[in-house]
């Protein structure tokens, strides 16, 4: 059984804060759901950052804190969640920022789109087929991957040994 780093752990938390705080500020409305780019590039950080286990913790957390004050939907959940194990689990596996973003944004817009659907569909009364949820999700995601890339392969030139730490 693996030990929880206390460091990770307030790493992860205050991620949480950051995007739960943050998010409402670079987000838009797309249908019944809204697009939050923030967390998709937290989802990053912290599965390249810290690992697969804190990552998706804090998305489940992040999506739960929004629902809860208001400010997100019950497809927060399979969305964020499922992109930042999938990421998480990339990066474990290979080591590149590339795998990462690229399981983010499978995760998220076409597995967690997909799941969406019967979501939306029973419990928000949404009439919109599957393929709406995934194009949905992938605009959203596709703007945290993008920027999720750019920042951490400018600090990876200033840290190099910097993601060689979730191992």
């Amino acid at each position: 059984m693996q030990k929880v780093s206390f460091k990770n752990l307030v790493f992860a938390a205050l991620m949480t804060a950051i995007c739960v705080i943050l998010s409402p500020m670079f987000s838009f409305p797309l249908g019944v759901a809204r697009a939050f780019p923030l967390q998709h590039m937290i989802n990053i950080f912290l599965a390249t950052l810290i690992g697969t286990k804190y990552a998706t913790a804090a998305a489940f957390a992040t999506s739960l804190i929004r629902n809860i004050i208001g400010s997100g939907s019950l497809l927060a959940f399979p969305g964020s969640m499922i992109g930042a194990f999938l990421s998480g689990i990339l990066f474990s596996r290979t080591k590149k920022l590339l795998f990462a973003v690229i399981g983010e944004f499978i995760g998220t817009s076409i597995i967690g789109g997909l799941i969406s659907y019967p979501i939306a569909s029973i419990f928000m009364g949404s009439t919109k087929g599957a393929t709406f949820y995934v194009s949905v999700f992938a605009v959203s995601c596709g703007a945290g991957c993008v920027i999720a890339y750019i920042v951490l392969s400018a600090i990876k030139v200033a840290y190099p040994n910097l993601l060689e730490r979730n191992k």
